[in-house]
């Protein structure tokens, strides 16, 4: 492998990684924060990328799409959270299960009856669809760079929310000891609203953004539900942080094994968890149990 290809193999599996990490870090939050198990996480990525389609078809334009699409992904989110998970909070996980993998067939039908069994392709926007040369015959997309600059600032966004606003406070309170916040007069459970409106967002802006570089067709969100479990499992439960380092590490475990080992493809990102659990069982920056 030359340095050309090499750099272009590195440039693909972080811009996989960022898009593993949009989707994880919502997982992240609604399983270590709420303590929900939301196996319909995929199926919310695959609603957002077949709504970027629809609006995008209707408009003209990814952007504006993707614009108008979120604030309805975001409610679809709210309006779940609100009469059906918040019914789940003091139940067993396996409630949690059973309501969520319900989810996932709603979701699924509700995609046949909407959008049909067909694939579809999103353009990439004109202003990016250029390419940048590397050597004389390797180039790289323009919209590949861009999907990780957006990645990054959503990034930069997120750990600036948890971390630095009262919003962010009252979450990490409510995670921490539930009890206790809603004694101090916060209202959690508006607050474990917005958290899974966030979660939910998250996803389906992947599913978005993600639509042009790959095509729209049904059930495309579960494969990215199992990789994205283990970018939370390899980071840590709960840990946005680790979701960020898990999914970078997925990404070019994923990306490389597919070039220098494609016969074991399928098996270096469970390798790489199993490797990462063998030495932190709790994940990289998880809390030890």
């Amino acid at each position: 492998m030359d340095n050309a290809t090499f750099f272009i193999q590195v440039l693909n599996g972080v811009q996989y990684g960022f898009m593993l990490f949009l989707v994880a870090s919502g997982l992240t939050l609604v399983f270590g924060i709420m303590g929900i198990i939301n196996l319909a996480h995929g199926a919310f990525y695959m609603f957002g990328a077949y709504v970027a389609y629809w609006l995008a078809t209707e408009t003209n334009s990814l952007t504006l799409g993707t614009l108008l699409g979120l604030p309805i992904v975001l409610a679809l989110g709210f309006v779940i959270e609100r009469y059906a998970i918040a019914f789940l909070y003091d139940r067993d996980h396996l409630y949690q299960v059973l309501l969520t993998y319900g989810l996932i067939l709603i979701l699924n039908e509700l995609q046949l009856i909407l959008w049909g069994t067909d694939f579809y392709s999103v353009p990439v926007p004109e202003a990016l669809s250029g390419s940048i040369p590397l050597t004389d015959n390797q180039v790289y997309p323009v919209y590949r760079l861009f999907i990780s600059f957006v990645c990054l600032a959503v990034a930069a966004v997120l750990y600036l929310v948890i971390g630095r606003t009262k919003l962010g406070m009252m979450i990490r309170a409510g995670a921490s000891n539930r009890e206790m916040t809603q004694a101090l007069g916060v209202n959690i459970t508006k607050i474990f609203s917005i958290v899974f409106a966030m979660g939910t967002g998250l996803a389906a802006f992947s599913g978005m953004v993600g639509a042009p570089v790959s095509s729209v067709f049904p059930g495309m969100g579960d494969q990215i539900l199992i990789i994205s479990f283990v970018v939370v499992v390899i980071g840590g439960i709960g840990s946005v942080k680790g979701a960020f380092v898990g999914a970078m590490i997925i990404g070019l475990a994923d990306t490389f094994g597919k070039v220098l080992l494609p016969e074991l493809a399928s098996m270096v990102v469970y390798a790489v968890m199993a490797l990462v659990l063998l030495w932190r069982p709790q994940g990289l920056f998880g809390k030890p149990a």
